[in-house]
């Protein structure tokens, strides 16, 4: 049952966010290719958290989407050589290598950019403070004092 789900909620996600990249550039290209191929875990869990506060899941689709947007972002610039300088993710080219490492730092600062568009947009049974709250919270999560703190210390 928890395979089927994760498998189900994360196919959702992943639609929810292609979806959301406008265009068929090669940043788009390379936006929804970077958002490919993950097991969704991240997203998941918010829909769980969802399920567990009696919440239709379709409110928390955006929330989902934005934060599989910010693991995305993170692992394309943890891929470029001037963090680990890897060359394959999930057995895949990283955008890096499949691009170039300018069209991956764009991508990155896309998805970053997106995860936050998503959650600005409004959708049902959410209100105003409620989407400033998600806001807040994902930035501080994704910021200096979490993610990319985490990664300043990794690098260093």
């Amino acid at each position: 049952m928890f395979t089927k789900r994760l498998a189900e909620d994360a196919a959702r996600v992943t639609a929810r966010l292609k979806a959301a990249v406008q265009g068929d550039g090669p940043v788009e290209q390379a936006m929804r290719y970077a958002s490919s191929g993950g097991k969704g875990l991240r997203g998941f869990l918010v829909l769980e958290s969802a399920r567990l506060h009696g919440l239709d899941t379709a409110q928390a689709l955006n929330a989902a989407a934005a934060i599989e947007a910010i693991h995305a972002y993170s692992l394309v610039h943890d891929d470029l050589p001037a963090m680990d300088d890897d060359d394959l993710r999930r057995g895949q080219p990283t955008v890096h290598v499949k691009w170039d490492e300018a069209t991956a730092i764009l991508v990155g600062d896309a998805l970053q950019s997106l995860a936050f568009e998503l959650l600005s947009e409004p959708f049902p049974g959410t209100t105003p403070a409620v989407q400033v709250s998600l806001i807040s919270t994902l930035s501080k999560a994704a910021g200096e004092g979490g993610m990319v703190g985490g990664q300043a210390l990794d690098i260093a």
